[in-house]
C-alpha cells in the first residue's frame, strides 16, 4: 500500500470522526495523526487534503447531490459520503493528482471501509463528475 493511500485513510478516518463526534476538525485530525506512523510528506498531504475537503465541503456536497440519482443525500452512509468528498476534492481542487488515481483510490477506500456495493456507487458518481471535468 502506498504512502498516499495511508494518508487518504487518515483523512477518511478524520472526516468520519469529525462528523460523528462534532469535535473541532483540527482537534480530531491532530489526535488521529499523532497515532499514525506516516512520514512527514504523507502527513503534509493528509493535512492539506483534510483542509481542502473542509474548506470546500458545501461545493463538494452540491456536486454529490447533483450526481446521485434516485438517492437522497441524507441517506448516503457517512463513510461513503466522506469517500466521495475526498475523491471529488482531489478531482476538482488538487490538480497534481491524475483523475485515474483519484478514482482508483476512492474505489479502494470504499472496498476496504464500506459495504459490498459502495465501490460501484462511489465509482459511478466520481466517474460522472470526472467526465464533466474533462469536458471543461
Amino acid at each position: 500500500m502506498g504512502k498516499r493511500r495511508d494518508a487518504r485513510e487518515l483523512v477518511l478516518k478524520s472526516l468520519y470522526c469529525w462528523e460523528i463526534s462534532g469535535k473541532e476538525p483540527d482537534e480530531v485530525f491532530s489526535d488521529l495523526v499523532s497515532k499514525t506512523e506516516l512520514d512527514a510528506p504523507s502527513k503534509v498531504f493528509s493535512r492539506e487534503l483534510f483542509k481542502q475537503v473542509l474548506d470546500h465541503q458545501k461545493e463538494i456536497d452540491e456536486l454529490i447531490k447533483k450526481n446521485v440519482q434516485h438517492w437522497d443525500f441524507s441517506r448516503i452512509a457517512v463513510v461513503d459520503k466522506n469517500i466521495l468528498r475526498i475523491g471529488i476534492c482531489e478531482l476538482v481542487y488538487l490538480d497534481d493528482i491524475p483523475i485515474k488515481v483519484s478514482l482508483d483510490e476512492a474505489i479502494e477506500l470504499a472496498k476496504k471501509y464500506s459495504s459490498e456495493d459502495s465501490s460501484s456507487f462511489v465509482n459511478g458518481i466520481l466517474d460522472a463528475i470526472a467526465k464533466k471535468i474533462k469536458k471543461t
